[in-house]
């Protein structure tokens, strides 16, 4: 069948419907009686009584007949009167009553004239929109076939019966009095008047569709075919094909009462065709249905709402189900489609209440709404008179419309009623084949730069916004829109945005796009060369607020600066005017800020509106325009800007106050709720009523016309089924268009199309530091050395301390710099502070890799106390000369003691070889000097937790305060971590030249400022320098990556990459052996004859050289320990010492061992006693007291002779004792404390080794108390924390048997590890 273009002409106005309200006069009241009854008689009985008395008067005795005549009638007339006046009264009533029903029955007459002429335009109206089907085909051969359109408010409203309809006209029943006062039959009139005319009878019922998700009819079969096929004729009549479309989705057996549906446009999928033409949207099964309805554009409907726009890219479906089951969780019978309604007619969907569904139950003579008690019980209230309309009758309007298509529509006439393409208005054609440089070349003049159309005005010209300031004929430079949740204002933002993008280049026009809440606003736009920056979710992270603040006061202030520095132009104008006369300048472009969702930024920040004011007074000179857009307008929060606010569009608002604050009137109010209604105010006396421009709308690419040369050439049958397409050749290859995305959009395929034509623009937006950079990218180009691994090319920024750790964030500037450690001078040592996971462990090994990369390791070295664990990464590295963790406690003493030497052994150099600081000392080691003394350069002792070190030790916290005194005079700087600037005491923060503060556990801890400090993000690495800078740490790895998954491996990487066989490497740190023999140490020996000998006890760890014991200075020494910790071994240690340095007859040994281990430690010959038992030892002791009394240097001894010690004779006495808690409470030691202070002048020496379990109690003991208070040097091997301090403060440890922790005589600590004695001494034998 051939077709035939059909123009749809804009729809002639209704029939007027009177809706006047009209306010019944109230019935008359019962009138009161006036002046009757008894009230009247009695005024008449005084004269009655006169002429009573007159009458007996004149009848007296003897008077004649005519006395009696005259006074009978006399009485006859006084009663008369009487009656007279009864009867008077009761007429007047009566008359007057009939007077008042008379006027009021009038007044009823006169009004239902007047109210029937209402009904009847009423009825002609309905009976107009809503025909009856019998006349349908008169419509569908004239021109109101398919004149309703989707945005007018009938669209989907179908006729189903003729009933009774509420009167259009409102008939207001009076306030009356009480019933029993009211005349009785002007109220009965008055009744009736209001029942009869109330409604309008026989008038057309009819349902909105739309306005439900299913419509399911039950009763008699063909009465219900009767009234679908009526409901779908008024349908498909009223409605053009590109606006509904009627699905059937029935059984095989009931196809054929639904044959006439094959002939309406409807009906049929012109993209779709079979061997009959264009397929009938008909199918067996509802998952076929909806493929034919567009499959995945279909079923991805949102669920049903009512009252949703209907558009063109998703018109409005009648899907028909008869008898196919449909499961009860389908959403066709749940929660349907949105614009979609599900006729079911058979029972195909549940029979039960649900939302969005309306029931009817329809028999020949009466239709009726289903309902549902809460039991679930049907109940049934009459509706109408269903229409009835044969399958014939069908049949033949639908082959009447069956020709037709839409064509070309003139929407000059309705202008307000249809949607508007961009491309269209812009008249670019197909958007995946425009070209934009020609286009923009042949479109560009002076009046249309800035000038674009953003939709049609009401008398159906395009309305362009101008967006040029008032002196360049715009409507500029700022404005203001406001719009409703669903007025189209994200729509009428993008459209805007796109057409100044398609006819602008971008070294005429940039754009910062900002969208306060989601980002869906300005989605894709990134990728526009115009685009310097799409700023979104500002209400998720609202420090991104002060960011933008900072980004555009940045490019006011850089534009100001352009416009100074290339020739000091006044203006931007002024600028491009020079540049048009040949000035060789650089593009200035234009830049328009959109902010979308101000109103809400305001509330979160209302000091933003300061920049939109700023924006505001300079823009217009520095081309900067903006457009505030929002839901909702809060004057109070803009009075700083609205001056300065020259156009303003206003869509559908909230208020009629909101609208007459945005345009002056309250008209955008009152706009049709479909999207993209709106006013536009140029200036103060214009208002412009439009309707936007749609950019988003399926993009479909335009098919050549070419015949189609594989037509089917067979003479098919046309009906329901679906007939396969007869094989054909293949035809001639013809390019066709590229496959496109079903949901891509013509603003997707124009924002690819302008995708990279033209410069970048300049980026007034830098996104938020999020994403660390990598050494490799923030030092210069690094390249292999064959033998120190990678280093920067050419050797750049190398050997000089200054390296780059991260970027500094400058939004106001637009630009990252290098965030730099200068460590080579007073701003040496170095501060990380930062909260749990913060990145400071990672910014540590960034600073130590960095200086690695840059410097050799006989250059820098590093020595690490990793108390956070995560340095380990960096072990390989061949600057670090140690790692120590906290379980390490050795290591990490003796690093800090091997730093501390190290800045003590370069004092003595600087001072021998006059070296005035570190510079001059570095450029002659440099020279090959000192290199054989001092193998360090500038030495880093890295601290990875700084509380560990107050906490667990605190012993070596002394040796922090010396390095950071004066280290760094000597190349030795400290590198610190901690949580909290309050760990650090005074004296550490103050010599912290180099800080990096990064997310503090609470900003009021902040060295720079607390409020300034809550700012930063939780992100790691993320902080603030001194000067109020935000930063982010890079990260220690040279792969390009910035992952974090795999930064431990990253930087072993690294590590080994530097760790060549010929590379230099750091000293290591030198520990306490942990087994040592006694032939490792020297022996003992004596300064002169006379002198006590110095016994080495071992090895110490702070010069790792002997220790000795000096018994000259020291007589005695106490040894404390558990039990296998090596009390035994010193104390034989000692023993063979004296016996090795002393004959027999110059020293002795007393032992006192209780459990005979020492028996075999000295020969016998130098034994001079042996006790195993507490009283024996007590009592040779108290005897040897009593023989050396005898050696105290009386008066006549001068102190000369002291140190000869020539006034007595004998051999020096040692006593040993081993496991004094044994014979302690036997005092053994009380004879000698008397002579205790003045051992060493006559040759005592006391011994004692005890356990550490109650040795605060031995500590109290006489002997033992005044050795300790005589400066007896004390030995502590490994004990158990819980004995808690008796040797002074000293803290115990659990040591490796042998080491202990020395206390000398001036209560100095060290550690020391005691020599392990082997064999057996054989006896003397000469």
């Amino acid at each position: 069948m051939s077709t035939v273009l059909f123009a749809r002409r804009a729809r002639r106005p209704k029939p007027a419907v009177p809706g006047d309200e009209i306010q019944i006069q109230e019935p008359p009241a019962v009138p009161e009686d006036q002046g009757g009854g008894i009230s009247s008689v009695l005024m008449y009985a005084p004269m009655g009584l006169g002429s009573i008395a007159m009458v007996m008067m004149f009848v007296r005795p003897g008077s004649g007949l005519m006395s009696y005549i005259g006074g009978g009638m006399m009485l006859v007339s006084v009663i008369g009167m009487l009656i007279v006046q009864l009867v008077r009264s009761s007429v007047t009533h009566k008359q007057k009553l009939h007077g008042h029903r008379r006027d009021y029955i009038r007044y009823l007459t006169q009004l239902r004239g007047r109210v029937r002429k209402a009904l009847a335009a009423q009825q002609r109206a309905a009976r107009w929109i809503h025909p009856d089907p019998r006349a349908l085909w008169s419509i569908a051969l004239g021109y109101r076939l398919w004149e309703r359109r989707p945005a007018q408010d009938d669209f989907g409203e179908v006729r189903i019966g003729v009933g009774t309809q509420r009167s259009a006209i409102k008939l207001l029943p009076p306030d009356t009095k009480p019933i029993e006062d009211l005349e009785p039959l002007a109220a009965h009139a008055l009744r009736r008047f209001l029942r009869a005319y109330s409604t309008l009878p026989n008038a057309p019922i009819a349902v909105y569709l739309r306005g439900f998700g299913q419509i399911q009819l039950s009763g008699d079969d063909a009465a219900v075919l009767d009234l679908v096929r009526a409901m779908l004729g008024q349908l498909a009549t009223a409605h053009a094909p590109a606006d509904v479309r009627i699905a059937l989705c029935a059984t095989d057996d009931r196809l054929e009462r639904w044959d006439w549906l094959k002939w309406l446009p409807h009906n049929q999928d012109v993209d779709s065709r079979d061997a009959a033409g264009a397929r009938r949207l008909v199918a067996e099964g509802i998952s076929e249905v909806e493929l034919l309805l567009g499959g995945p554009s279909f079923t991805g409907r949102p669920r049903f709402e009512a009252d949703t726009p209907v558009t063109a890219s998703e018109p409005y479906v009648v899907l028909i189900l008869d008898g196919v089951p449909i499961p009860g969780d389908h959403r066709a019978a749940d929660e349907g489609y949105r614009n979609a309604v599900v006729l079911d007619v058979s029972g195909s969907l549940p029979w039960h209440q649900r939302a969005g569904v309306l029931f009817l139950e329809v028999v020949p003579e009466q239709a009726s709404t289903v309902s549902f008690d809460r039991l679930g019980r049907p109940q049934t209230k009459p509706l109408c008179t269903p229409d009835t309309f044969s399958a014939t009758a069908a049949s033949a309007l639908a082959r009447t419309m069956a020709r037709y298509r839409v064509g070309e529509v003139s929407e000059d006439e309705e202008p307000m009623a249809a949607d508007y393409d961009l491309a269209a208005m812009l008249g670019i054609g197909d958007v995946a084949h425009f070209e934009p440089t020609r286009y923009r070349r042949e479109r560009m003049t002076a009046k249309r730069r800035l000038r674009v159309p953003i939709g049609i005005a009401a008398n159906g010209t395009p309305l362009e916004l101008d967006i040029k300031e008032a002196a360049e004929d715009g409507m500029g430079p700022h404005g203001l829109c406001v719009g409703a949740t669903g007025s189209g204002k994200s729509e009428l933002l993008r459209t805007l945005v796109l057409a100044l993008a398609t006819t602008h280049s971008p070294e005429d026009l940039n754009f910062v796009l900002v969208d306060f809440k989601g980002g869906a606003a300005f989605l894709g736009f990134d990728q526009l060369p115009h685009t310097s920056a799409v700023i979104t979710n500002l209400s998720e992270e609202l420090e991104l607020v002060d960011r933008m603040q900072d980004a555009l006061t940045g490019e006011m202030n850089r534009r100001q600066e352009y416009l100074r520095a290339a020739g000091n132009y006044a203006s931007r104008r002024d600028y491009e005017a020079a540049r048009a006369q040949g000035v060789p300048l650089e593009p200035m472009p234009a830049l328009f800020i959109v902010v979308d969702e101000f109103s809400e930024m305001l509330s979160s920040k209302p000091e933003f509106i300061d920049v939109f004011a700023m924006i505001g007074r300079l823009g217009r000179s520095l081309g900067v325009h903006l457009l505030l857009a929002s839901q909702r307008l809060d004057e109070g929060r803009i009075h700083k800007v609205e001056t300065h606010l020259s156009y303003r569009i206003g869509l559908r608002t909230f208020s009629a106050m909101e609208s007459r604050s945005v345009i002056g009137v309250p008209d955008a109010y009152e706009l049709p709720n479909s999207p993209g209604n709106g006013y536009l105010r140029p200036d103060t006396q214009t208002l412009i009523r439009f309707k936007g421009a749609y950019s988003s709308s399926p993009y479909r690419p335009r098919r050549r016309g070419t015949a189609d040369k594989s037509a089917d050439q067979r003479v098919v049958p046309f009906g329901m089924r679906y007939i396969e397409p007869q094989n054909q050749p293949d035809p001639d290859p013809e390019p066709e268009p590229e496959e496109q995305d079903s949901l891509e959009t013509v603003l997707d395929v124009l924002l690819t199309r302008l995708k990279d034509v033209g410069p970048r623009a300049h980026q007034v937006w830098l996104p938020p530091l999020k994403q660390s950079a990598t050494l490799d990218q923030l030092l210069p180009p690094l390249v292999d050395d064959p033998n120190l691994g990678p280093r920067p090319v050419g050797g750049l920024q190398t050997g000089n301390l200054t390296i780059p750790v991260g970027l500094i964030d400058l939004p106001a500037q637009q630009k990252r710099e290098l965030l730099v450690a200068d460590l080579s001078g007073s701003k040496g040592n170095v501060a990380v502070v930062g909260g749990v996971q913060s990145g400071k462990s990672t910014m540590l090994r960034t600073l130590i890799a960095g200086l690695a990369l840059t410097h050799t390791a006989a250059e820098v070295q590093f020595y690490c106390l990793d108390f956070g664990g995560t340095l380990t990464a960096l072990a390989k590295l061949p600057h670090v000369g140690s790692i120590a963790n906290r379980l390490d406690r050795d290591r990490v003493t003796r690093t800090v003691l091997e730093v501390t030497n190290l800045m003590a052994k370069r004092e003595t150099i600087f001072a021998d070889h006059n070296i005035d600081s570190m510079a001059t000392y570095r450029r002659a080691r440099r020279e090959g000097r000192f290199t054989d003394v001092d193998p360090y350069g500038d030495v880093f002792l890295v601290v990875d937790g700084w509380y560990t070190v107050r906490q667990d030790f605190d012993d070596i916290e002394d040796k922090f305060t010396e390095l950071a005194a004066r280290g760094l005079s000597f190349g030795i700087h400290l590198v610190v971590a901690s949580n909290r600037w309050s760990e650090m005491r005074p004296w550490l923060r103050d010599v912290l030249g180099t800080r990096f503060e990064l997310k503090l556990g609470d900003a009021v801890d902040s060295e720079v400022n607390s409020r300034f400090a809550a700012t930063v993000p939780a992100i790691p690495g993320r902080g603030i320098t001194p000067d109020r800078l935000h930063f982010l740490a890079a990260l220690p790895r040279i792969d390009g990556t910035s992952d974090t998954e795999d930064l431990a491996e990253a930087t072993v990487e690294l590590s080994e990459a530097l760790a060549l066989p010929t590379a230099p490497s750091a000293p290591k740190v030198r520990l306490l052996p942990h087994t040592l023999t006694v032939r490792e140490l020297p022996g003992p020996a004596a300064p002169s004859p006379t002198s006590e000998m110095r016994v080495p006890l071992g090895i110490d760890d702070v010069q790792l050289a002997p220790l000795w014991h000096d018994f000259d200075a020291s007589p005695h020494l106490l040894i404390f320990g558990d039990a296998e910790t090596g009390k035994t071994n010193l104390l034989r240690h000692i023993a063979r010492a004296v016996a090795a340095h002393h004959t027999s007859d110059e020293a002795r040994i007393m032992f006192g061992d209780f459990r005979r281990e020492l028996h075999d430690s000295v020969p016998t010959s130098h034994q001079l006693e042996y006790a195993v038992g507490a009283e024996a030892l007590a009592k040779s002791i108290a005897g040897a007291a009593q023989a050396l009394k005898g050696r105290i240097p009386g008066p006549e001894i001068s102190p000369s002779r002291l140190s000869k010690r020539d006034w007595w004779e004998g051999g020096r006495l040692y006593i040993i004792i081993d496991d004094y808690e044994l014979a302690e409470t036997a005092g053994p030691l009380d004879s000698l404390v008397p002579l205790l202070p003045q051992a060493a002048d006559i040759g005592v020496h006391v011994i004692i080794a005890r356990s550490t379990s109650g040795a605060s109690r031995t500590m109290m003991s006489q002997a033992v108390r005044r050795m300790w208070e005589l400066g007896t040097p004390g030995l502590l091997l490994s004990c158990p924390k819980g004995e808690g301090s008796f040797l002074g403060n000293l803290k115990p440890r659990v040591l490796p048997v042998g080491r202990g922790q020395f206390v000398n005589r001036r209560r100095a600590v060290r550690l020391v590890q005691t020599p392990l004695v082997e064999g057996f001494v054989k006896e003397d034998k000469g």
